[in-house]
């Protein structure tokens, strides 16, 4: 008797599985302690409404990459930690460029 097959899936199925956004009212499988907080209702309405603890350490690196710039300007002497933040913000920039890039587009070889 010859096989028959029927495929009634695809071929291949992936589903993303989030555990941190699974809540159950209440109640949630998972909670991600970031440390004490004075006032962890504060805390958490900021990273809701402002944004989250990265984003805010963009805005500030970016805020004083300007500063620094200034400073330069006017003559600011090298100090060992400047050199350093500049660095770490070279290679944040760097990993967003990274990120933004298009995903290199395959062409048909002839």
């Amino acid at each position: 008797m010859p096989d028959f097959k029927l495929a009634l899936a695809p071929s291949q199925l992936t589903q993303t599985i989030n555990p941190w956004s699974w809540t159950f009212g209440d109640f949630s499988l998972f909670t991600v302690n970031l440390g004490k907080s004075a006032a962890p209702g504060v805390e958490a309405r900021i990273l809701d409404e402002v944004g989250s603890y990265g984003r805010q350490l963009g805005r500030i690196g970016e805020a004083l990459s300007v500063v620094i710039d200034w400073a330069e300007k006017q003559g600011l002497p090298e100090h060992k930690a400047i050199a350093e933040l500049k660095l770490q913000l070279e290679h944040v920039d760097v990993i967003r460029r990274e990120e933004k890039a298009p995903a290199p587009t395959a062409t048909a070889v002839e």
